[in-house]
């Protein structure tokens, strides 16, 4: 990993961790968006036991809860984690705070979900981010996710002179934040995913996110 990723990723999970008391503002002013999200969640084959990554402060968690046997959902900004804590009964969750990079599950998952992550997940780690996703999946599991499409672009300040795709981002304090962003354009992505030993189906959902499941190879599991 170079210096340059290293530095995005660390300015990243700086930024949701003061991000945190803000985070679910954007949640309430784009109802509209969940209320095009909610159907295609409510489609995806979340089932046994479940893995979140960057569960954030547990908007997607409090709606996997009640369909996981049982549910791990990490994030590595532990102030996050507070509020989702009190957003989903904890006897239903196990959450862990961890750097996603640096972090590997004990066990294995019949799923693994992410919603919003795989956009900030630097394009010269993305190999490496599906393997781990790999490796946490039990035989015949599926991972699981939804994000932000190329339309979304439009509404973000873009960091063009960045080695590495970002995006500027202020709080309400007025700091400024680099954040990794990469805005995944449905059929490039599977394309992506098959070189990576995944068969996956990567759909548009409106005309700013995508979604997907996505199932490992045979023998891309190590």
């Amino acid at each position: 990993m170079g210096l340059d990723v290293e530095a995005a990723l660390r300015e990243q999970i700086a930024y949701y961790r003061a991000r945190a008391p803000e985070y679910d503002r954007e949640y309430a002013e784009r109802s509209d968006d969940m209320r095009l999200l909610l159907p295609v969640f409510d489609e995806f084959p979340i089932v046994g036991d479940v893995l979140e990554l960057a569960c954030g402060t547990g908007q997607w968690t409090k709606l996997l809860a009640p369909r996981a046997r049982s549910l791990t959902a990490v994030d590595a900004a532990p102030e996050t984690i507070a509020i989702a804590r009190e957003r989903v009964a904890p006897a239903k969750v196990e959450f862990v705070c961890a750097d996603l990079f640096g972090w590997r599950p004990e066990r294995t998952y019949d799923t693994v979900f992410f919603a919003f992550w795989l956009s900030h997940v630097p394009p010269s780690l993305s190999s490496r981010f599906w393997q781990i996703v790999a490796d946490a999946l039990a035989p015949g599991g599926k991972a699981v996710f939804i994000d932000n499409g190329p339309g979304e672009a439009a509404i973000e300040e873009i960091l063009a002179e960045d080695d590495v795709p970002a995006v500027r981002r202020r709080l309400d304090d007025g700091s400024e934040h680099r954040v990794v962003k990469v805005f995944h354009e449905a059929d490039q992505l599977a394309r992506d995913l098959d070189e990576w030993g995944w068969t996956g189906d990567v759909q548009p959902v409106g005309p700013n996110f995508i979604a997907g499941v996505a199932e490992p190879k045979s023998g891309t599991r190590r």
